[in-house]
């Protein structure tokens, strides 16, 4: 798979086969997050990889799913995730959270994940305090994401869009993911007060 296959067949999943990943590809994702640019070259960051199945229920218990597809939007007994990355800031290394820096490692973790068959769903509404208790984390780390991790049991798709940007599951449980039209989102050179309108 080329980057640009990634690049347009990623998606947030939520439904997950049971399939274990192997330990060895866990790595091998956290070894593209490392990669990710970083402010400084700092690299601010440690990767908590979670498979063991008891630890992987009580992560699950701290993370919320989907908020516009409501109750149906969490994974139900059977589809959860196998595995998380969780992204943890060192404030040994840097003091103040790099936000971008994190975002940038997940995004490279998400397009490999693809690459290698492997679903994942980027999560920021996440209770920090009560998962750094179940990790036993020490004070200098703070979680910044979890990315949930797992073979696909779902479709997603991307569409126009139309009235809304909510995502949603049509008859068939594909996740539909309206994205912005590229000309209405592309400014070229300087701003032109007719380009005003938002599609």
């Amino acid at each position: 798979m080329d980057i640009w296959q990634a690049i347009e067949t990623r998606r947030s999943i939520r439904r997950f086969t049971e399939k274990k990943i192997p330990f060895s590809d866990l790595q091998k994702l956290v070894y593209a997050a490392s990669l990710a640019p970083s402010g400084g070259n700092l690299q601010p960051w440690r990767f908590l990889l979670v498979d063991n199945p008891v630890q992987c229920e009580k992560v699950f218990s701290t993370l919320a799913w989907a908020a516009y597809l409501g109750p149906a939007g969490r994974p139900k007994e059977g589809e959860r995730p196998v595995a998380y990355t969780v992204f943890l800031h060192d404030t040994e290394i840097r003091g103040e959270i790099a936000v971008a820096d994190h975002a940038a490692a997940v995004e490279n973790l998400l397009l490999a994940a693809v690459s290698m068959g492997i679903g994942g769903c980027w999560i920021g509404s996440i209770e920090k305090e009560n998962l750094a208790k179940i990790l036993n984390l020490p004070e200098s780390l703070h979680i910044v994401f979890v990315v949930a991790l797992g073979y696909p049991a779902e479709d997603a798709c991307i569409e126009p869009v139309r009235e809304t940007i909510r995502y949603w599951r049509d008859k068939e449980g594909v996740q539909r993911v309206p994205k912005r039209n590229v000309e209405t989102l592309t400014i070229q050179n300087s701003f032109d007060e007719k380009r005003k309108k938002k599609i």
